[in-house]
């Protein structure tokens, strides 16, 4: 630990923060010698540098050696949408609200890098049509040889409209979870149940965020993170 120093700054990618003290003292017309230390190794698994940018005044910058501190390395899906297919199955009921929903969702595909060939819109009826239609859709074999990548299902449950509120939100609820157990491919759900219209609205784009933007996200995600998950038993299994 430096004792020239109070302060300390955390940074990643060490050596380029080191170039850049480097070039800043240069571009004033200063010499470095002196002001900027080379990089060395700590006994707290941590490489460290100091810079005096201004005489009196020195900075110490390090960075860990183990970023991840020990901690086993997580298996994440990436947010590219590049080359996926999906299918959306949009509830046509509460329109005012679903068709938010839908925008939301292709919103977020596009902007990911997903191309509108790639994607189907499928609309029914109600919320408690979407999980038959995510089913036949999952074992369907599309045109480009396979099934969808994912499924994002869209709709919307007021409970002040429907008198059997619960009872169908329970069944659409497990159709789409049984949907995605028993075929495989990643469902992302995007029915939203609300007390009222009001809250409704704002869950589809007013003032919570939209939720059909979300659970295109987390669609994408799981496809990224699907793929890798095969990959990794492919490769261990060879």
């Amino acid at each position: 630990m430096p004792s020239v120093t109070d302060v300390f700054v955390e940074v990643t990618q060490l050596d380029a923060v080191r170039e850049a003290a480097i070039a800043w003292l240069r571009g004033r017309g200063e010499e470095t010698a002196g002001r900027i230390s080379p990089v060395s190794e700590t006994s707290w698994k941590s490489r460290i540098f100091t810079a005096e940018p201004v005489t009196g005044q020195v900075f110490a910058f390090w960075e860990w050696i183990d970023p991840l501190k020990g901690k086993p390395v997580a298996v994440e899906g990436d947010l590219s949408a590049e080359g996926m297919r999906f299918a959306i199955v949009a509830a046509r009921w509460n329109a005012v609200i679903t068709d938010r929903l839908l925008d939301g969702a292709l919103d977020a595909l596009l902007r990911s890098g997903a191309v509108r060939r790639d994607i189907e819109i499928v609309r029914v009826p109600g919320a408690w049509e979407v999980p038959a239609a995510a089913r036949t859709i999952a074992e369907r074999v599309t045109s480009h040889g396979g099934p969808v990548d994912a499924i994002i299902t869209l709709g919307c449950l007021i409970r002040g409209e429907t008198a059997h509120y619960e009872a169908i939100y329970n069944e659409v609820a497990r159709g789409i979870g049984q949907s995605q157990q028993e075929t495989g491919i990643p469902h992302a759900f995007g029915v939203l149940t609300c007390e009222t219209l009001e809250q409704a609205l704002h869950r589809a784009g007013v003032k919570a965020g939209n939720k059909g933007f979300e659970a295109a996200i987390a669609a994408i995600e799981m496809v990224s993170l699907r793929r890798k998950l095969l990959d990794r038993k492919n490769s261990e299994g060879a």
